[in-house]
């Protein structure tokens, strides 16, 4: 064998792992555009977490429900993402009785771990989460 023909293995052999290595990983963590929505979707989450947040800000300071999110935006101290930062659409805020409210956003795709659930667990497409007004999740 020579010392050509021992490099060209060694490459064809160094190829051949680095495939194995990113083919594994693509198969465990799913494809980048995968990602990409989990990252989106956990975005939204957290924005309708602080949405959630500046709605009770807003009930402790009123003693009422703001009657839309645009309300919130004339709070001092309060800053909420009111929109959905890929589509841009705007997320739902609903007052549904004196002391709840929901707000809605779409979502990609399903909760991450089906056996770890929570109160901001979520399928894809549109899902509402109701609360109320005096707590926060």
């Amino acid at each position: 064998m020579t010392v050509l023909s021992g490099q060209r293995l060694l490459v064809v052999v160094l190829i051949a792992v680095v495939a194995s290595v990113v083919g594994v990983g693509i198969a465990m963590l799913g494809p980048p555009s995968e990602e990409r929505a989990r990252r989106i979707d956990d975005r939204r989450v957290q924005e309708l977490r602080q949405l959630s947040q500046a709605v009770h800000l807003y009930n402790s300071r009123h003693h009422a429900l703001p009657a839309s999110a645009a309300d919130l935006s004339t709070e001092p101290g309060v800053s909420v993402a009111s929109h959905d930062p890929v589509t841009g659409a705007s997320y739902d805020y609903r007052v549904t009785d004196a002391t709840h409210y929901e707000v809605c956003a779409v979502f990609d795709r399903p909760s991450a771990d089906p056996r770890n659930v929570d109160f901001w667990s979520h399928g894809a497409g549109r899902q509402c989460f109701t609360l109320k007004a005096d707590e926060t999740k």
